[in-house]
């Protein structure tokens, strides 16, 4: 499934919009994450949410069913899994609870209360993000966010970050409590670009770096740039996009990098730059 960078580039039509999910991609904010989601947890019987719950013929891959089955046995993600800090809260409860759009908004709910209690430091996920983004704003391609984070919580990180230098890049910013669905579900996407008055297309990106993201965009006729900033291996991404009947959404390219996304996104819109950057990430 996986295409090297430069054989997706010549397959991608050149961005108009470019949308950006939050956490993991454009931000940190994984410690508060965590401790929302510890919160969350052991609160599941109380909930509701046991008997929600998927079962091992439900899971995508094994490593599924065991994440399922150790959060059953022990009302909490396992060490390995925290101390990974990989998997977002959107995909934890995809994981837990599939298709089960009832109990992911009341484990959404929880983690939004818990949340409340850790939240306030953000800071660029690699570094590189202000000039990313400055330059794309000044080749004239729309810019937005959409998030499963509440707004009540978003507009405090996004004013926070970097004092508040993004202010001002972004078109459009779509938050979970916006819509009447979260991601996967397509709608946000689909409110994102109603707000910018542009209609779905090939050349409407969205990055992002979790399976939610790729569906969210697959399902909403746009492309899908997943971003594997906590860099897990392409045998792994291989694994969880799958493309059967059950799993049929995979990404359009796969970046490791803002490197490799700053390259892409040049490539597509033949703007020059320097491949040496790309090879050495320099």
């Amino acid at each position: 499934m996986l295409r090297e960078l430069d054989e997706a580039a010549r397959c991608l039509v050149p961005p108009r919009v470019v949308l950006f999910d939050w956490h993991a991609t454009l931000v940190d904010t994984l410690d508060a994450m965590y401790q929302a989601v510890d919160d969350v947890l052991p609160r599941i019987p109380e909930l509701g949410l046991m008997s929600s719950l998927v079962t091992e013929e439900q899971c995508k891959t094994p490593e599924d069913a065991r994440l399922v089955d150790y959060v059953r046995e022990n009302l909490r993600l396992h060490p390995k899994i925290k101390a990974a800090r990989r998997i977002s809260r959107t995909d934890i409860f995809e994981v837990l609870f599939g298709n089960n759009e009832k109990a992911k908004h009341i484990a959404h709910g929880a983690f939004n209360r818990a949340y409340r209690n850790h939240y306030g430091e953000v800071r660029p996920f690699e570094g590189g993000e202000l000039e990313l983004l400055t330059e794309m704003h000044e080749l004239h391609v729309k810019l937005g966010i959409l998030t499963n984070r509440d707004r009540e919580f978003f507009e405090h990180e996004f004013a926070t970050v970097e004092n508040g230098a993004w202010r001002g890049l972004f078109d459009t910013t779509v938050c979970g409590c916006d819509t009447g669905y979260r991601k996967p579900h397509p709608e946000p996407v689909l409110k994102a670009l109603e707000n910018l008055d542009e209609s779905p297309g090939l050349d409407c990106w969205y990055v992002g770096d979790s399976t939610t993201d790729v569906a969210a965009a697959k399902q909403a006729g746009i492309t899908s740039i997943f971003f594997n900033g906590t860099g897990w291996e392409h045998e792994w991404i291989n694994k969880i996009f799958p493309g059967t009947k059950a799993h049929p959404y995979q990404p359009d390219a796969i970046v490791d990098s803002f490197v490799e996304f700053k390259w892409l996104m040049e490539e597509c819109l033949g703007v020059s730059h320097d491949y040496c950057l790309l090879r050495h990430g320099e």
